[in-house]
């Protein structure tokens, strides 16, 4: 079975963060996963970022992959969540979610520069709803991997409790860590928010690493 996973950084819809992209792809190749780093558009309102996570599973899909891991912090998380939760087809269908310090919703607790560069000049709250991730969840979604820290200013950990509560609703399997200290951009996270060990316990679980488990 042939597995790929897709990275992508945070940095508002407006930016790639650098830390959020190739050291976190490099850690899920340490592991035995193909990973490659997904520079979606940034600055354009919704759907430019959506169609072209879109088109990119698909073309994982055409070239033989079976399954697909999206792995999303902040904006990209948000924006993995959307291609998770609201795929194009079967061509976009994923397998799996890791999502940091994701914005999760634009309807509550929103971070205002996604929600700005998202909605451009059409801000109702119709495409608030339609744009949340908690208001997104069907039995349909992806088991997922979720981490947070309390005491993140930027995106508020009512984001991850948001969606981890729609998927509890869902019966979808999923994991969320919180952590107490960490702030917000914390990337491969070091000793405060010591995620990845959990992750790759839990992608070991699902089946996600060569040899069926994590290293020690």
């Amino acid at each position: 079975m042939t597995s790929k996973a897709l990275v992508l950084p945070g940095g508002s819809y407006r930016r790639h963060a650098p830390h959020e992209a190739e050291p976190v792809a490099s850690w899920l190749r340490s592991l035995g996963i193909d990973a490659d780093i997904l520079r979606y558009p940034v600055g354009m309102p919704h759907p430019a970022a959506h169609d072209a996570i879109g088109a990119r599973i698909a073309q994982l899909r055409a070239a033989g992959a079976d399954r697909v891991l999206l792995v999303g912090f902040s904006a990209g998380g948000h924006a993995a969540g959307l291609a998770a939760l609201r795929p194009a087809g079967s061509t976009g269908r994923v397998d799996g979610l890791v999502l940091g310090y994701p914005v999760v919703s634009l309807e509550k607790h929103s971070h205002q520069g996604s929600s700005e560069v998202l909605l451009g000049d059409a801000d109702t709250a119709e495409r608030r709803i339609a744009l949340s991730l908690e208001s997104l969840v069907t039995a349909d979604a992806p088991p997922s991997f979720l981490f947070h820290s309390f005491d993140d200013e930027k995106v508020p950990v009512e984001h991850s409790l948001l969606l981890s509560s729609a998927l509890h609703r869902a019966r979808i399997p999923h994991e969320l860590h919180l952590y107490p200290l960490g702030g917000h951009g914390c990337g491969l996270g070091g000793d405060l928010v010591p995620w990845t060990h959990a992750c790759a316990a839990w992608l070991a679980r699902g089946g996600w690493l060569p040899d069926g488990s994590p290293p020690a």
